[in-house]
């Protein structure tokens, strides 16, 4: 389930975020690589230092004693770009102190969609992990591997690279890598799921989940996601579902609203009507 933000460290992130875009849109897919690795390693960092959590998120502290920890910390170890990505982050006003983590992981993960935009993977990246999420929800056995804490990060990494071998784009590794080593209580297939839909708003576009008893034209998606773009005002991009059991029709959900033009749904509401 996605993290809810309380409103300071909204306000935080969405500048951070801000920040991050103005750079990534000069840089090059190398320098943001550099950058996603670097912060993802601020976040296993922080995650495992909660002392150093309440010092960052500490605001009765001065915004520049909080900036200079950080130089201190990692000065010599992180390139000029993500320093000053991280300076910024301990100057702002954070509501718990588990939150800059959050972000700093956020930070990270926005970073590397912006290297699938620049290298023109976003589609491909996108739809693979969608996709992955879908096979862990399907395998809850490799879910629960993937997942398991008690044995070391490295070996669980190990695991997914030899289920993702060399079928996904490097970004889609990457991602899953670091969900893999900061798992932070959180379900993989779910947290799958939840990067294909920040891939899909990095183009300014809303995911639509259809589920269909057969296969889709590659016409029928385009028609299908024009559609829903005239329904709903923005663009649309489909995560597209095979579901054999729906009979004929489609099953579409765009955020918490659920489209069911399905026969096996139109038989459950008829069967509804029917007098007891």
């Amino acid at each position: 389930m996605t993290t809810v933000l309380q409103p300071a460290t909204r306000e935080a992130l969405a500048a951070l975020t801000e920040r991050l875009d103005a750079y990534a849109d000069g840089a090059s897919a190398r320098d943001l690589t550099t950058v996603a690795d670097e912060l993802f390693a601020v976040a296993r960092f922080l995650d495992g230092e909660r002392s150093i959590q309440r010092l960052l998120a500490d605001s009765s502290s001065p915004e520049e004693g909080r900036a200079d920890l950080v130089r201190r910390l990692f000065g010599q170890q992180l390139s000029q770009a993500t320093l000053d990505l991280v300076t910024e982050l301990a100057r702002k006003r954070w509501s718990k102190a588990r939150d800059v983590v959050t972000a700093a992981e956020a930070l990270a993960r926005q970073t590397a969609v912006a290297i699938a935009e620049k290298n023109g993977s976003l589609d491909e990246v996108e739809d693979q992990l969608f996709r992955f999420g879908r096979i862990l929800g399907r395998e809850p056995e490799l879910a629960a591997l993937l997942s398991d804490t008690a044995t070391p990060v490295e070996g669980r990494v190990r695991l997914l690279d030899s289920v993702l071998g060399d079928r996904v784009y490097p970004v889609t590794a990457m991602l899953l890598r670091e969900a893999v080593r900061l798992p932070r209580g959180r379900h993989l297939d779910v947290v799958a799921e939840e990067l294909a839909e920040l891939a899909a708003a990095r183009r300014d576009r809303s995911v639509a989940k259809v589920r269909t008893p057969v296969a889709l034209t590659p016409d029928q998606e385009s028609k299908l996601a024009d559609t829903l773009g005239r329904i709903y005002g923005r663009t649309i991009s489909l995560q597209v579902e095979l579901d054999r059991n729906l009979l004929g029709g489609l099953v579409v959900q765009v955020g918490g609203e659920v489209i069911d033009g399905s026969v096996a749904g139109r038989l459950a509401a008829a069967r509804r009507s029917l007098p007891s």
